[in-house]
């Protein structure tokens, strides 16, 4: 098995099609632009390889053997197989076939990067595309280990072996409930905010983190009422009036046009931060991957009212 498979090659398989196709070698020499001895060669070496004779000659006639009409179907098969390889091959290239995968943190893959992936599906139907969402520890490790092609991420690892590229504004706001003392008011001082009980994710959120620094350099301390593992989570707290939070203002298209959530003019706000197209730097990207990674840093791509960020 092992000598047959070393052994053969596809341009014999190819000179024997041909051969088997005209039963005749000097018309299938002239259809490969080879000379007749050349021709012969090729059977007769496939021939000793297998074992077995592939064509009876009876009388002037040339006829397939049981062996070579076995052959032919199988290496009908093989060349079949070949071509739909390079079809498939083909496709990839144009991002046309093939798999994308992507990850991102919790916010992003909740309401960013699905709006993307369908404008990506729309043009490129062939692509299977998987998405996971987890916390940014786990994006790291995916993108690290290459189990993913791209992640989204707002906040990215000091990872010297990562290309992180920024393609969208992030704009960090307060939110509270419509009945709040604070409903209203405009051009509210920070301090105004010290007694407050934030509703905040968990440690190790963007978010989070961005929010802490902010009142840090400001002075002014945050009190942690309740700690959250979702902006969803957290948005229904803050809708019954349990606290305020700073929250991605793309979380809010929903709260806000149904008055269940109110944004606080904050002096400082809203805190801009960006989420970027993360990939590791030795990685070749697939066409699927170039195709997605372009689509995300087309100015305007992002349909209108996207959802969360």
């Amino acid at each position: 098995m092992d000598r047959f498979i070393k052994d053969i090659s596809l341009h014999q398989l190819h000179v024997f099609q041909a051969v088997a196709r005209h039963l005749n070698f000097s018309r299938a020499a002239e259809a490969l632009a080879l000379s007749q001895p050349a021709v012969s060669m090729h059977v007769k070496q496939l021939e000793q390889v297998i074992g077995l004779p592939l064509f009876e000659k009876v009388g002037r006639r040339v006829y397939l053997t049981d062996a070579g009409r076995h052959l032919l179907d199988y290496s009908q098969r093989v060349f079949g197989l070949l071509g739909e390889a390079a079809q498939v091959l083909e496709e990839m290239k144009g991002a046309q076939a093939g798999n994308l995968r992507v990850a991102a943190d919790t916010t992003a893959g909740v309401y960013v990067v699905p709006a993307y992936l369908g404008a990506f599906r729309r043009r490129h139907p062939g692509v299977n595309v998987t998405l996971e969402v987890a916390n940014r520890s786990t994006l790291t490790q995916r993108l690290l280990m290459n189990e993913v092609d791209l992640a989204v991420m707002g906040q990215v690892p000091p990872e010297q072996n990562l290309v992180a590229e920024p393609f969208l504004a992030n704009e960090l706001v307060v939110v509270a409930a419509p009945t709040h003392r604070l409903a209203g008011r405009r051009r509210i001082p920070v301090a105004e905010l010290a007694g407050e009980s934030f509703l905040v994710r968990e440690t190790g959120s963007g978010t989070r983190a961005t929010a802490e620094r902010f009142f840090a350099a400001a002075g002014v301390p945050l009190r942690v009422g309740m700690e959250l593992g979702s902006n969803s989570a957290i948005k229904q707290a803050v809708a019954a009036d349990l606290g305020v939070a700073v929250v991605p203002r793309r979380a809010l298209d929903l709260e806000l046009a149904a008055r269940r959530l109110v944004v606080l003019d904050v002096e400082g706000f809203p805190l801009v931060r960006h989420w970027h197209a993360v990939h590791l730097r030795e990685k070749r990207l697939s066409a699927a991957a170039v195709a997605f990674k372009s689509l995300l840093l087309a100015p305007g791509a992002l349909p209108a009212a996207a959802g969360e960020g």
